[in-house]
């Protein structure tokens, strides 16, 4: 099973280790297109002409300045765990620290978390704090979206394999990589509706911490359980034995599968 997480906007606020190796990093097919975003990233954050234009181009307000001259500094910047790195709602209620051994075994094989800057990390690369989203369009590169699903589709069919793929990623990650043929077959999105009045379906809303809280909840619980499931029939099952209210259609050919967790409360 592979499980496509987005990344967080909140990140640790600095790292203890050595810089970055981009050679180190998992899934070196996408290593080239690493290099090529990150000596963008870095060039124009280094350039203190360009500063306003950095800090258009990265979406940050006035008093996020210091973002400029972090991302300038990333080449040689400490790092850190991705497991430890990436904060937020969603990694709060996964709070992979907390888990066994066992699980952790399965959390580094299972999730694999995408980003604007590097593509797509395991839990154990080591990565400097950074702020570059998927929807940054630097110059010379472009969109990020548009530019990672150059390399994307080949990294992430290889990594999931033969096995079940869950995508969990939030609509600016998912433009980097779209499951197509019989990979989408064997791929499941989900969506988290919060029902504000139990049994009542028009009462559902998709609400952004629900969507998030649930998320972290639910790769949790599967990591914490003992079943691997290999398409994502067996998932529904797996989810609803969980407790969760699962509602899914088997989807048309060459699609993937849309999964609906309802939820009251978190």
């Amino acid at each position: 099973m592979l499980i496509l997480l987005p990344p967080s906007e909140g990140k640790a606020a600095a790292g203890r280790g050595r810089p970055v190796d981009l050679d180190s990093l998992s899934l070196p097919e996408l290593t080239p297109a690493r290099a090529k975003v990150l000596d963008a990233l870095v060039d124009l954050c280094g350039d203190a002409d360009r500063t306003d234009e950095a800090m258009t181009v990265l979406g940050l307000s006035a008093s996020q300045r210091g973002e400029v001259e972090r991302d300038a500094r990333l080449r040689n910047a400490p790092t850190l765990p991705a497991a430890r790195l990436y904060t937020g709602v969603l990694y709060d209620a996964l709070d992979l620290a907390s888990l066994g051994p066992a699980q952790r075994r399965r959390a580094q094989r299972y999730l694999l978390i995408c980003s604007g800057l590097w593509g797509a990390v395991r839990l154990r690369d080591r990565i400097p704090p950074y702020r570059c989203s998927m929807t940054v369009r630097l110059p010379g590169v472009g969109a990020l979206g548009a530019f990672w699903r150059e390399s994307m589709p080949a990294a992430i069919t290889g990594a999931a394999g033969r096995g079940l793929v869950l995508d969990l990623r939030s609509s600016a990650y998912a433009t980097a990589w779209t499951p197509t043929g019989e990979v989408a077959g064997r791929t499941a999105t989900v969506r988290v509706l919060q029902e504000t009045r139990p049994g009542d379906p028009s009462s559902r809303t998709v609400v952004s911490h629900f969507n998030k809280a649930t998320k972290g909840r639910l790769v949790r619980d599967l990591l914490n359980g003992d079943d691997n499931p290999r398409r994502p029939n067996d998932l529904v099952d797996v989810l609803r034995a969980l407790g969760y209210q699962v509602e899914a259609e088997r989807p048309e050919r060459g699609r993937p599968w849309q999964l609906d967790v309802v939820v009251a409360s978190v």
